[in-house]
């Protein structure tokens, strides 16, 4: 329980959810190559530490596949014309009874990752939502949905910030090849001016 509201999380509960990163949104969505690449680096973590993964694209006929840079090559996308992801992977999650944890990545923070955050949330589940790997059109509605979801009741987190909490020990088998992947910092993706002057939303 104490887990729970202190926002620990686990890879043997914790499931990585990865939002319509999706070719048409490349043009319009900002800073996007930054977020794929943090969502990247999500991912190869999540493959080293044997953490689930759900990956979701919205109508692909009209918005595209997924990008390549993602790395996502051997995860199957599930379609879905809903904003939320949770529907198109009811399944998934059903099928995992000890799972406490989704870690969230993906576009939009108003859209699609809110509507997945507040389902998740909805069903008990903690979300963390990784800051650097979220983004929209515009600033002003990535930081108000930031701050909606934080209001909820979701953890919003940095990705190098989930994968040290995921690894949890220099020891690890694996904290090698997950440092190789963290040692340079994550690309900046516009957060720094979110947090700026004291803003009351965050």
């Amino acid at each position: 329980m104490a887990a729970a509201r202190l926002g620990r999380i686990l890879p043997g509960s914790s499931i990585l959810f990865l939002c319509d990163m999706q070719e048409k949104f490349r043009r319009s969505i900002v800073y996007f190559p930054e977020i794929v690449s943090v969502a990247a680096r999500m991912l190869r973590v999540a493959q080293l530490l044997e953490v689930p993964t759900v990956l979701t694209e919205q109508y692909p006929q009209g918005l595209g596949p997924t990008v390549p840079e993602l790395g996502a090559k051997g995860l199957q996308a599930l379609s879905k014309t809903c904003f939320s992801m949770v529907p198109a992977v009811r399944q998934e999650l059903d099928s995992r009874p000890q799972l406490q944890s989704v870690l969230l990545c993906g576009i939009e923070a108003q859209a699609c990752i809110l509507h997945t955050a507040l389902d998740l949330l909805d069903r008990g589940l903690q979300v963390h939502v990784v800051v650097d790997a979220c983004s929209s059109r515009s600033q002003v509605d990535r930081l108000v949905a930031l701050a909606r979801m934080r209001q909820s009741g979701a953890f919003l987190s940095t990705s190098e910030g989930l994968i040290l909490q995921l690894v949890s020990d220099a020891a690890h088998p694996q904290f090698k090849k997950i440092q190789d992947i963290i040692k340079e910092p994550a690309p900046d993706s516009g957060l720094l001016g979110l947090f700026q002057g004291q803003n009351p939303l965050l």
